[in-house]
């Protein structure tokens, strides 16, 4: 969403803004950038393999000799990691754009020869500063060993708690899903942040700076979003399912039945190693299942939903009258609507497994999370490694049964997609794994069957060395 805006921002002021997709090959960006000798090559990152690739492409762009401004941003990117990793890649200016109203006013001085070189002067210095900082950095706290995090592992006393048993286990499909009722389930406060409207709904609304705009905007996105629904112009789909799980140390054990004797798939966690105060437990999601050897019979949920499909034509069709506003509006009410549909999901699968069935939460409730249960995502602070959703897609068949497809670096596609873990522990919570050492990187490798490097590829922003 974010590189739409850019895109409609600078186009607004009379750029032409080549838009090359997602998940654009490098060479691909390249020879573009040459056939149409560009001013800026602009690149956008949501997740984190993206910054690897960033890395790849200034390398690629300063060995085939460009000169071409490089700008970079999207939720994964930073200065810090501009100025260490990417711009002592490249000999051109390389800027980091912390947000899409910035990027025609630093566009406009990289393309003038005469705002030109006191900008350049100015970016440079603010990432050798960038840069010092990073190396002036006093030392992280010394992270626990694997084995004193986990001997400091959240204890429940399974011995007094009974998992509960959902209705049936194994996978069903929701095809379509009920968009129209899905649409009370809308948190909007993102919504305006797409739009860099700052504050929360409702109160944005009477907001006395930007109230008036956030008014015309939300009743924009009421008549598109009314459109949407009654003449269907986009799908959602959802997989969801609950499979018989035991922990066995730090991974999850899926069995194909209730038999618990053959392993299904196995879902690996990681565990918070930062010293934490003594009654502060260091965690993994592992935690809040039921251990092997306990004797009880526990559950994992699992779910996969999209509101995106047909996205395109929709899309497309807006782009073609030159409706950029109803373009990117489609978009981001596509992303509300995959996150309502995740909610809504999460209160029929409370439901199916029995523990929420008595549940009368409000609106506001449900989008404060005020019930029992989490649902977190591979890729998230609980469970940082994006490849987990390879074996929660397998497990699923989600591609298959939903239409949502993992790219190469497991980004799901379409875009207004959600997927993860259902858990339903009462003391399950949300919670970031933080800093890695490197005898669990180690560990979890050897658990995945993967190297070390490969691992460290996924994990880069979590390593502690």
């Amino acid at each position: 969403i974010g590189k739409n805006i850019v895109g409609v921002v600078l186009g607004c002021n009379n750029y032409e803004v080549i838009d090359l997709g997602v998940m654009v090959p490098c060479d691909q960006i390249l020879k573009v950038a040459k056939e149409k000798n560009v001013d800026v090559i602009g690149l956008s990152g949501l997740i984190t393999p993206s910054l690897d690739e960033m890395v790849h492409v200034a390398k690629e762009l300063e060995r085939a000799g460009f000169k071409t401004p490089l700008i970079l941003g999207g939720a994964t990117t930073s200065r810090a990691h501009t100025a260490v990793k990417i711009a002592p890649l490249y000999s051109a200016p390389t800027v980091h754009v912390l947000d899409a109203s910035r990027s025609v006013g630093v566009v406009g001085s990289l393309i003038s020869d005469d705002l030109r070189p006191a900008f350049v002067a100015e970016n440079n210095a603010a990432l050798e500063r960038a840069r010092a900082a990073h190396a002036n950095k006093r030392p992280a706290k010394p992270l626990l060993s694997l084995a004193t995090a986990r001997d400091r592992r959240l204890k429940i006393n399974w011995g007094q708690y009974t998992p509960p048993q959902p209705e049936f286990t194994g996978t069903r499909t929701i095809s379509p899903t009920p968009l129209g009722e899905i649409v009370k389930f809308i948190d909007w406060s993102p919504f305006f942040h797409t739009w860099e409207l700052r504050g929360r709904y409702p109160a944005i609304l009477k907001d006395a700076t930007v109230g008036e705009k956030a008014k015309e905007l939300f009743d924009d996105a009421q008549k598109l979003l009314h459109r949407i629904i009654d003449e269907k112009l986009l799908t959602g789909k959802a997989v969801y399912g609950f499979f018989p799980a035991n922990s066995a140390g730090d991974d999850i054990l899926l069995y194909t039945d209730e038999s618990r004797k053959t392993v299904l798939r196995t879902i690996h966690t990681l565990r918070q190693q930062l010293d934490k105060p003594a009654d502060q437990p260091n965690l993994a999601l592992a935690d809040y299942i039921a251990p092997a050897n306990s004797g009880k019979a526990d559950y994992l949920g699992a779910f996969a939903v999209t509101a995106g499909l047909n996205i395109e034509p929709l899309v497309a069709a807006f782009e073609k009258d030159h409706d950029d506003y109803n373009s990117i509006m489609t978009k981001a009410l596509a992303d509300r609507l995959a996150e309502a549909s995740a909610e809504w999901l999460h209160h029929q699968t409370r439901v199916a497994w029995g523990f929420g069935r008595d549940e009368n939460l409000s609106n506001d409730q449900l989008i404060h999370e005020e019930y029992r249960g989490i649902r977190p995502a591979p890729g998230y602070p609980a469970c940082p490694d994006h490849t987990e959703k390879r074996v929660l897609f397998e497990l699923l068949d989600a591609e298959k049964n939903t239409g949502i497809r993992l790219t190469e670096n497991f980004a799901m596609y379409p875009a207004s997609s959600v997927s993860g873990f259902y858990f339903s522990h009462p003391e399950a919570k949300y919670f970031g794994v933080a800093q890695l050492a490197k005898d669990q990187i180690t560990d979890y490798a050897q658990r995945k069957n993967l190297s070390v490097e490969e691992t460290e590829k996924w994990l880069g922003p979590n390593l502690g060395y």
